[in-house]
């Protein structure tokens, strides 16, 4: 079966690499970093451009990254020169591995129904204590953009997704889009530590 979202970033990859690498996500990342001890494992989960890779692996940080679209994969692995995984949401199955897990407009794409056995793998990625951070298109329910699917949340919606997959929400924001031009879109922004 072909997934729309996976093949867009295929064809897109270029200009949607040269969209994203530069957006500058200080301080998302910041408020991450707060909750993973110096040098910990961090998985960079839908990690798109590798722009968030790149900063962790410059920070000292130890950074597996993986995503599911191949050419996003060979330009996230030319620009932090490391392999970048094969891999999809549904196929995590890390045990106890991480000190936090970044999921920066990646979930998004997960369909609605799948997310809390999502969760719940990522939960069981990390150690206890680890961090997650996810990030959504603010919203609500099921979107089409394009020829993209989207699973939008807003700052009340997304509560229920953390606590029932065993997380305490640390951080619960919406902002705007750093991207160049994109400013007037918005995102929902949560780190949430597992119990």
């Amino acid at each position: 079966m072909t997934d729309n979202n996976v093949e867009y970033y295929n064809i897109n990859a270029d200009s949607f690499f040269a969209g994203s690498v530069a957006a500058d996500m200080k301080e998302e990342q910041d408020s991450f970093l707060a909750y993973v001890p110096e040098g910990g494992r961090i998985l960079d989960a839908g990690c798109g451009s590798g722009r968030d890779s790149k900063a962790f692996l410059d920070a000292g940080f130890d950074v597996v990254s993986f995503d599911a679209s191949k050419e996003m994969r060979k330009r996230a692995s030319e620009y932090i020169g490391r392999e970048v995984l094969d891999m999809r949401f549904d196929e995590i199955s890390f045990d106890n591995v991480f000190d936090g897990i970044w999921a920066s407009a990646s979930l998004l794409h997960v369909p609605m129904e799948e997310l809390p056995e999502t969760f719940n793998k990522l939960n069981k990625a990390l150690k206890p204590g680890g961090a997650l951070y996810a990030s959504f298109k603010y919203g609500d329910g099921t979107k089409m953009r394009g020829e993209r699917k989207f699973s939008d949340f807003n700052e009340k919606s997304v509560i229920p997704l953390f606590e029932n997959a065993g997380f305490e929400i640390v951080r619960n924001s919406v902002g705007n889009d750093n991207r160049p031009g994109r400013g007037e879109e918005m995102w929902v922004c949560v780190v949430g530590i597992k119990k």
